[in-house]
């Protein structure tokens, strides 16, 4: 039986497309017309096209990346359930950030007629003092970047999260807390988490008081307190949602002997080092600063290192420390 040819604008009335959308989605090599006429440019599909376009439609209005519309269209069954099941998770997560969103500026509504409620937190002032040490690196001086200039503390029961980030990189780690009174966050300048640092020596608990725009951390029967940077730290959490395709692991020798070039260090994964489920898995070379990917790795004696392509963060995770991680850019070469 043959098949009947399509104009774009009748495939795009039959599907729920509209023609710069399949325009688009040809340009992407995403879904590509079945014939284009050589004098024309004019684009045609068949008949049998027309399922895998609804099937587009649908995908598109929920806000499926290409990457992922690809995989469904061009995967098998299950490689295609696999990312319908990633993107409902993406989603699920995307309402909960917003959900988060929404109860913090209730709060902010709420504050402009009742005072902010005071939060205290009771944290082991050993694993304060690893967190504080595990972000550092990342957290710059520069007041020219009043929006990350500092250390993120986000507290919330039973966790408090630790953030930096100088947008090149991001580091996070987390220590156990008690929490006592509604969760809260704070932007520390450097400085003052610094001398929160240094107040936790030799101190066995510390208790961390936010109250409004101060910040209080007592330890070992000393007390520091300081104003907390005004402004909004980036929103962390979509940051850590990762799409890892490889995974290598190296010790810390290996991380060192790795050739250096102009200050980068390229990274290697092979088809070997792809995760289960990873569409035609090829070799995948990432640039990276080497100085900034030493500082991440700090003295740990062994590191996973997870890449999602060349472009693509790369999450540097720790074995012997699972609260603790960081996210490096990688650099064009």
């Amino acid at each position: 039986m043959e098949s009947t040819m399509r104009s774009i604008g009748e495939m795009a009335r039959a599907s729920g497309l509209g023609v710069s959308a399949l325009r688009f989605y040809d340009g992407a090599g995403v879904f590509v017309p079945a014939a284009v006429d050589p004098h024309t440019g004019y684009r045609w599909y068949a008949d049998e096209q027309l399922p895998d376009a609804r099937l587009l439609a649908r995908l598109r209005r929920v806000g499926m990346p290409l990457a992922g519309i690809t995989r469904v269209l061009t995967g098998t069954p299950a490689e295609a359930g696999a990312e319908l099941d990633a993107h409902l998770r993406r989603l699920e997560d995307g309402l909960t950030d917003a959900r988060r969103e929404l109860s913090t500026v209730r709060a902010l509504l709420d504050s402009r007629e009742f005072p902010v409620p005071q939060t205290r937190l009771t944290v082991p002032a050993p694993a304060l003092a690893a967190a504080l040490d595990a972000v550092r690196f990342a957290a710059p001086a520069d007041a020219a970047l009043p929006a990350v200039a500092g250390v993120f503390l986000d507290a919330e029961d039973g966790a408090l999260h630790l953030v930096a980030t100088d947008r090149y990189r991001l580091a996070v780690a987390d220590c156990p807390a008690t929490l006592d009174g509604p969760p809260a966050s704070a932007l520390l300048p450097t400085a003052l988490a610094d001398a929160a640092r240094a107040l936790l020596a030799d101190a066995e608990e510390a208790e961390l008081t936010f109250d409004g725009d101060h910040f209080t951390v007592q330890a070992a029967g000393r007390a520091l307190s300081g104003e907390r940077a005004e402004a909004d730290f980036p929103d962390y959490r979509r940051l850590l949602r990762l799409e890892p395709t490889h995974r290598i692991t190296l010790t810390a020798a290996q991380l060192r002997a790795l050739p250096e070039d102009a200050g980068s260090t390229t990274l290697t994964a092979t088809p070997a080092d792809a995760l289960p489920g990873t569409p035609t898995p090829t070799d995948l070379l990432v640039h990276v600063n080497r100085d900034y990917l030493l500082e991440a790795a700090g003295t740990a004696e062994q590191l996973v290192l997870e890449l999602g392509g060349p472009i693509g963060p790369l999450a540097i995770r720790f074995p012997a420390r699972t609260d603790t991680f960081s996210l490096l850019m990688p650099i064009a070469r």
